[in-house]
């Protein structure tokens, strides 16, 4: 029986490799779509996990994954010693960078050879990790093709970008249309067969590299626009009495050529930070230079700085020292109502006070339970009106739905609000330092 056949029938074999924000889900899907699912992670405690049907995703329904543990269709394990049995498999593995921002594909480097050891004809690869142009034909294939078997002969190799959104309600694995590209037509047709089991709408391109640079895209289109409207807060809060909240809003209502962005404490998350310097230092090999990519990107990194710059400035209008200050920041997740804290900006801040002499900081959460900041455990603390009254002053990083401003305000001494969750406050408004504003109500 050939592959197509397979996935047809749902007899294909699925593999995940990584079962993080985006395998976990992934393999999830294939699992309860009615196929055999083999999920790869060196994180033993991710497997066990799994293996005792708990799930640790929360775009993952607890439910389902205990049901599909349970009849067998889902399993995990460190060892890619069954990869020799699998049809299909996905690299779902993370694509950091280094602190020069270069990217680090070693993961993808990793899984690749695990997957060699145990390769054989047949099979489709198809690469999800968010890498730059050139990463599945010139870094995964040739690591395939080292054990003989040659691809679009042999086996079969795509790339297929993720496009998860944590905590999206409504977009999910199923409904968010797919792009795939593969190094041959028949990779092609083989991985937007296997995508399309699972998945409404699967959009084909020409090769893995197109694929590649319109995941990068995507994101980049996020960076730029978002930095441009962090360079228009800090515009209109230098220049006062102009609040770049109320801007956005009213440019919102033209209904042609326009979509609103809104800025922040900074970028967060895995892609929207990282993507614009892997396709920067992809840029650099070709003698060019992505000026106006990584000027957003420096722009929305600076974003951290600009907010200690607001603490200061909050903490001189209750007449309280830096360095003596009581501070405490509410929300550390990425982004609202998830427990995302890759790359947050949130703890980027809670480093840089701590670095410049903050000692008493501490923050709430109600999805992160407990983080490390420059090495040391933090619990979160309760939002209560004694922790609000004892700080000297709150800073909302994240605007998860369930804080309530007028209770925020009407206890702190002083607020710094980064993400206008403040909005509709009326009482205690004098109190607010608002990023994008330059107006103390």
């Amino acid at each position: 029986m050939d592959l197509k056949e397979k996935l047809n029938n749902k007899e294909a074999k699925i593999g995940v490799v990584g079962l993080g924000y985006v395998g976990l889900p992934l393999a999830v899907e294939f699992a309860s779509a009615g196929f055999s699912v083999l999920g790869i992670d060196n994180d033993e405690w991710k497997i066990e996990q799994i293996t005792a049907g708990d799930n640790y995703i929360d775009d993952v329904d607890d439910e389902i994954l205990r049901k599909t543990v349970e009849n067998g269709r889902l399993s995990a394990t460190t060892s890619y010693q069954q990869v020799k049995e699998l049809d299909v498999i996905y690299i779902c593995v993370p694509t950091p960078f280094t602190r020069n921002k270069e990217p680090d594909i070693t993961y993808i480097v990793d899984a690749s050879k695990g997957i060699a050891g145990g390769l054989v004809p047949g099979q489709l690869i198809i690469v999800k990790s968010t890498t730059f142009p050139d990463t599945t034909e010139g870094i995964v294939q040739p690591i395939l093709e080292a054990t003989g078997l040659k691809v679009g002969t042999d086996i079969h190799l795509a790339f297929s970008p993720e496009r998860i959104d944590p905590g999206n309600q409504k977009f999910n694995t199923a409904n968010t249309p797919v792009v795939v590209g593969g190094v041959t037509p028949k990779c092609t047709e083989l991985a937007a067969l296997a995508n399309g089991a699972i998945i409404k709408q699967v959009v084909r391109v020409s090769s893995p590299k197109v694929a590649e640079m319109e995941k990068l895209l995507e994101n980049i289109f996020r960076s730029v626009n978002i930095a441009l409207v962090n360079e228009l807060a800090r515009l209109c809060d230098r220049m006062g009495g102009i609040d770049v909240w109320e801007v956005i809003e009213a440019a919102a209502t033209k209904p042609f050529g326009y979509m609103p962005f809104f800025p922040g404490p900074g970028i967060g998350g895995h892609c929207i930070l990282i993507d614009p310097y892997y396709l920067s230092w992809k840029a650099r090999e070709f003698d060019f230079h992505s000026n106006f990519i990584e000027l957003a990107a420096q722009t929305n990194e600076d974003m951290p700085f600009y907010v200690l710059g607001l603490i200061r400035r909050a903490l001189g209008y209750v007449g309280v020292p830096f360095h003596k200050a009581k501070i405490f920041i509410l929300g550390v997740a990425f982004k609202r109502d998830i427990d995302d804290t890759r790359e947050s900006p949130a703890l980027k801040i809670m480093e840089f006070l701590t670095q410049r002499g903050a000692t008493e900081i501490s923050y709430h959460d109600f999805f992160v339970p407990e983080i490390k900041v420059n090495g040391t455990l933090t619990k979160s603390q309760p939002i209560t009106a004694e922790n609000l009254k004892a700080a000297d002053v709150v800073v909302i990083t994240t605007d998860h739905s369930q804080y309530d401003p007028e209770m925020i305000v009407n206890n702190a001494r002083a607020v710094v609000d980064t993400r206008n969750l403040t909005k509709n406050v009326r009482s205690g408004r004098e109190k607010i330092t608002k990023l994008g504003s330059g107006i103390r109500f």
